[in-house]
């Protein structure tokens, strides 16, 4: 089998950008299959037979903390009063609509919008394990692996979060929403974990989903899963004040001292949101090289708070970018969000180069879900990458020699018009190359949920 090649005018090949740029990828049946091979700027015009991506390239998103049912919700919670708690009661009958079916067909749109943004991975944190009312599916993972098979058929990779929750509180009983999340207790939870398997689009990890909804001395046993495996464990932390004050009631401890002491920090480890942290909460996720999450969109509209991202940035931690509830599917604004909510905090601008916003979303993210292979256009790299056009209403005029910059402060989602996954084209001059009218799909999906 031959070599696919793709040519593209500009790329960004972090952190400069390069011209005339041909990226090689590995034959079909080969040990470098769906891997780059070569990347050679300066390559003269496009060669014939190879793909070419007309606009800037940058190597593929990471949405790093997705909820994908969430999706079903934009448009309809946006508008009235109340708060993140009032937000979840409806949330809650959402969740109580789905099954292996309906799940496989809404999270395979939602997927294919994701695509459509330019986003090649997806971390799914997953608690909707069981049938309303906590029966058991005949196939005990069968919600998991319909979000498995919805990437397939998307075109993208997912690391399936498969999340531990098991109380509605700390020593409450999980309410009759939450049933059909509990496993009973986190062996029993691990247990049904161990059975998935990964594939080639698809690795495993594990979340608790937060300190509130795992008892304190069974968050080892979650950790220590992901532990012994060596994969990503991601937790919901500290997302709202009312959780930091119960943890403290409950345990003397903040949310990030009680993950701590029960050897939930580290490495492999994101804790998502971190919006309402203190001076030693930050010491202990930056001191154990805790990747921290920030969903700027989501944080937004629920009315989270702004996070302290660049205080965690200045003492150590990495930082990914994720989409989490679906009020926005736009990587680029993910981006851009995280500066800008910090200019409206501090008054002052330049708080991170594009450059350090763009690897947020790119390779640090791809790193969080356990693809550390992804995320930057390099010989050996997974051949992930998506190109944004250049003359559209939002780009037309910007430099492309200023990549990074165009692509946080000028570009979104719908400037995306190629993106490829492993070699394959999954969107092409912006279609979806499986999943061809999306709005359709996603309109049929949401409607057999909510109607």
């Amino acid at each position: 089998m031959s070599v696919t090649q793709f040519w593209a005018p500009y790329a960004w090949i972090d952190p400069v950008v390069e011209s005339d740029v041909l990226i090689t990828v590995g034959a079909e049946g080969t040990a470098t299959e769906g891997r780059i091979t070569a990347v050679t700027p300066d390559s003269g015009p496009a060669p014939a037979g190879a793909t070419v991506l007309a606009g800037l390239t940058l190597p593929g998103m990471a949405n790093a903390h997705s909820h994908a049912f969430h999706r079903a919700l934009r448009g309809t919670v946006q508008v009235g009063s109340g708060t993140f708690w009032t937000w979840r009661d409806t949330m809650y009958r959402t969740a109580d609509a789905l099954d292996p079916d309906s799940y496989l067909a809404l999270a395979t749109a939602v997927y294919a919008e994701m695509a459509l943004a330019g986003i090649t991975a997806v971390g799914e944190f997953h608690y909707l394990h069981h049938a309303p009312g906590g029966a058991r599916y005949d196939d005990p993972n069968a919600m998991g692996e319909a979000l498995i098979e919805a990437a397939a058929r998307a075109g993208i990779r997912i690391t399936l979060l498969d999340t531990c929750y098991l109380s509605a509180g700390f020593g409450e009983a999980p309410n009759r929403h939450q049933q059909r999340f509990s496993d009973g207790d986190a062996t029993a939870w691990a247990d049904r974990v161990s059975a998935l398997r990964p594939r080639e689009h698809a690795r495993i990890g594990a979340a608790v989903h937060s300190v509130r909804a795992v008892p304190a001395d069974q968050i080892g046993t979650v950790a220590g899963w992901a532990s012994e495996r060596k994969a990503p464990l991601h937790v919901h932390l500290s997302e709202q004040t009312a959780e930091n004050d119960a943890c403290l009631a409950a345990h003397g401890l903040t949310p990030t001292q009680l993950l701590h002491q029960h050897g939930a920090l580290g490495p492999r480890t994101s804790a998502v949101h971190a919006t309402h942290l203190t001076d030693t909460d930050i010491k202990l996720l930056s001191s154990t090289s805790t990747v921290v999450c920030m969903c700027p969109t989501t944080e937004r509209d629920l009315a989270d708070g702004i996070g302290p991202a660049r205080r965690l940035a200045t003492a150590g931690s990495r930082l990914s970018l994720g989409s989490d509830s679906h009020a926005v599917i736009d990587p680029f604004e993910e981006a851009r969000a995280m500066e800008l909510n910090e200019r409206l905090a501090s008054h002052q601008r330049g708080h991170w180069t594009a450059a350090a916003l763009l690897r947020a979303a790119t390779e640090d993210g791809h790193a969080s879900l356990g693809w550390s292979e992804a995320g930057r256009i390099e010989r050996g790299a997974l051949a992930d990458f998506c190109t944004i056009a250049l003359d559209t209403p939002r780009t037309a005029g910007a430099n492309p020699r200023l990549g990074a910059e165009t692509a946080v402060f000028a570009a979104g989602a719908s400037d995306v018009r190629d993106v490829v996954v492993g070699g394959r084209t999954v969107v092409r001059d912006g279609v979806h190359q499986t999943v061809p009218d999306v709005g359709a799909a996603l309109r049929a999906s949401i409607a057999a949920v909510t109607t």
